[in-house]
C-alpha cells in the first residue's frame, strides 16, 4: 500500500460493497498521490477526497466495472443519487456532502482522461443536487468582544494563551489549521502574519493591535511557562506538554470561552473567520481586499458574505426611502 493510502483514516462506513478491483484500486492510489504529492493539497483534504472516492470505488466494483475506461454517465448519475439515500450501504448524505463527493468523482474522472486512463469523462455532465444557499454565520461585534474577553479569563499560562488564539483568530480571518500551523517567526513583529492556505497557498496578513498585545503578552509572559514542559519547538501556541497546540485544543479553549461568555449558539474556529469576513465587508471594505484577506481562490467564494438578511434589506429601506416611514 502506497505512503499516501498507509496515512490516510478508513472507515467501513464509508466503504460500502466488495472491495475495489485491483485496477480501480491502482488508479485511486495513483490519483491521491498526485493531489498530496503534484497538488500539494493536506492531510486533511486527501483525506477526504479518499473517503468519497472509495465509496465511489466500491460502488463501482458493485457494478462490475473493473476500470474507469468503463464507467458511463448513468453510473455516476447511480452513485449520487445512492449516497443520497444511503443505498449502498454507506449513511445518507446531505445535498452539500452530496456535491462535495461529486467534485471528488469528477477530479478522478478528469484526471483520469489526462492520463489516458479512459477516453471520456462521464461525469462532465452530471449535476449536484440543488442546495439552499445558506448565509454564513457570524456573530456580532459585541459577542465577539465578550468572546475574547472571556478566553483570557483566570489565571495560569493557558488564559493569555488562548486570548492570544482567539484575537490572532479574529484579526486575521485565519483557519484554526494555519494558526496552529505557526511558529513564532512566522509571527514576526507581529504586525503581520505569513499563513499558509490551501495547496500551501501564501499570504501576509495583517494583525490589528488587539490581537498584537495579546500575542505580545503570551509570548512574554505564557510561552516560556509552557515551553519548559517540553522539549523545544518552534510552534507559536503550545498545549500544556511545550508541544504544538492541535486542533482539537484550539478547538476545545475556544468552547470553554463560548460557554464563559454565555454564548448559546454554535461557536467554531470559522465561526470567527466568517465574523471576519462579514464586520470587514460591513465596514466597507471592497470584496477583492476580503477575498486575499482570506485566501480564496476566486472572488465568487468570498461574495457569500455580500448577501444580505430580510431583516437587514427592511432597515436599509426603512432609513433610505424617503415614504418609507
Amino acid at each position: 500500500m502506497s505512503t499516501v493510502l498507509a496515512n490516510l483514516p478508513s472507515s467501513r462506513a464509508t466503504q460500502p460493497g466488495p472491495s475495489p478491483s485491483a485496477r480501480l484500486d491502482r488508479a485511486l492510489r495513483d490519483y491521491l498521490a498526485h493531489l498530496s504529492v503534484e497538488r500539494g493539497l493536506s492531510a486533511n483534504t486527501v483525506a477526504a477526497y479518499r473517503r468519497d472516492l472509495v465509496r465511489y470505488a466500491g460502488f463501482l466494483a458493485t457494478a462490475d466495472r473493473a476500470g474507469l475506461d468503463g464507467v458511463t454517465e448513468a453510473d455516476v448519475t447511480g452513485f449520487i443519487e445512492s449516497v443520497r439515500q444511503g443505498s449502498d450501504g454507506g449513511r445518507p448524505l446531505s445535498p452539500s456532502s452530496t456535491a462535495r463527493a461529486l467534485a471528488a468523482v469528477r477530479g478522478w474522472h478528469r484526471f483520469a482522461q489526462a492520463e489516458g486512463l479512459a477516453v471520456d469523462d462521464p461525469s462532465a455532465d452530471v449535476r449536484a443536487p440543488t442546495q439552499l444557499r445558506r448565509l454564513p454565520h457570524a456573530l456580532s461585534v459585541d459577542d465577539v468582544a465578550v468572546l475574547l474577553d472571556a478566553a483570557g479569563t483566570g489565571d495560569g499560562p493557558l488564559p493569555l494563551r488562548d486570548r492570544a488564539l482567539l484575537e490572532l483568530l479574529y484579526a486575521t480571518g485565519a483557519r484554526i489549521s494555519e494558526v496552529v500551523g505557526l511558529d513564532v517567526d512566522g509571527v514576526g513583529d507581529a504586525a503581520a502574519v505569513r499563513l499558509y492556505g490551501k495547496g500551501s497557498k501564501e499570504r501576509v496578513v495583517p494583525v490589528g493591535s488587539f490581537a498584537r498585545d495579546a500575542l505580545e503578552a503570551y509570548l512574554v509572559r505564557s510561552r516560556p511557562a509552557l515551553i519548559a514542559a517540553g522539549r523545544g519547538t518552534p510552534a507559536l501556541f503550545l498545549n500544556t506538554r511545550g508541544a504544538r497546540m492541535s486542533r482539537q485544543t484550539a478547538w476545545a479553549a475556544l468552547q470553554s470561552a463560548a460557554a464563559r461568555a454565555g454564548l448559546t449558539e454554535h461557536v467554531s474556529p470559522h465561526t470567527l473567520r466568517h465574523s471576519f469576513a462579514t464586520h470587514l465587508l460591513s465596514g466597507g471594505a471592497d470584496v477583492r481586499v476580503v477575498q486575499e484577506l482570506l485566501g480564496h481562490a476566486s472572488v465568487t467564494t468570498t461574495q457569500i458574505y455580500t448577501m444580505v438578511t430580510p431583516d437587514a434589506l427592511r432597515e436599509v429601506y426603512a432609513a433610505a426611502h424617503p415614504r418609507a416611514r
